[in-house]
């Protein structure tokens, strides 16, 4: 037996080795929350509640959560760093716990993508999002999977990107962002078996 769930409030006792890292990327704080930038905290939140797990603060400048999935012991990982400096919390966790990149699985907003899509890699650039270049600047990699949750480009060329991904999500996005975070949570149960391929073939689009 891998979890003893004491109740739904308390928090479940999970066993043996860490062996997935699963970092949802955002800026902590009131003022940023259900921002579009905070997609990432979003799905971990969800990740959480759906593994009766709970978030505290940690010693790794984040907010961790200890969560079994689909039978695999996960760290869910919040970087209080804010945004930009994301990789720092995550590096530490990773060289703590020795963790490889290739288990080391972060979900974040991107533009790029219309609203509520959801796209899974199994590495790639940074494609422009200082989350994940301060992730592959501090894991000096880029082979780590990620789960990409698309918030739709800004509304205007000469609109200014950064107002716009710290930008609070309308009722309408938010219609088709939950549920794309649901696809996202499905995802997560197969790729920390190892199966990316299947994760991105039935949950990418």
């Amino acid at each position: 037996m891998f979890f003893k769930r004491k109740n739904k409030t308390e928090e479940t006792i999970a066993y043996g080795p860490i062996e997935y890292i699963i970092a949802g990327l955002g800026n902590p704080g009131r003022d940023y929350e259900k921002t579009r930038h905070n997609a990432g905290f979003m799905f971990a939140d969800a990740l959480a509640e759906k593994h009766n797990a709970v978030f505290k603060p940690s010693k790794f400048k984040a907010d961790t959560a200890d969560a079994m999935i689909n039978g695999v012991r996960c760290i869910l990982v919040k970087p209080m760093t804010y945004m930009n400096n994301s990789g720092e919390a995550i590096r530490d966790i990773a060289n703590f716990y020795k963790i490889p990149p290739e288990k080391v699985i972060v979900v974040y907003d991107d533009t790029a993508l219309p609203t509520g899509k959801l796209r899974i890699r199994r590495k790639g650039s940074d494609g422009g999002h200082n989350g994940i270049k301060s992730i592959i600047y501090h894991l000096n990699s880029d082979q780590f999977p990620r789960i990409k949750i698309g918030i739709g480009s800004k509304p205007h060329p000469d609109f200014d990107l950064k107002d716009y991904v710290l930008s609070v999500f309308t009722k309408e996005d938010l219609e088709l962002i939950l549920p794309c975070i649901d696809r996202a949570l499905e995802a997560i149960n197969i790729m920390v078996t190892g199966d990316i391929d299947m994760a991105m073939s039935k949950y990418s689009g």
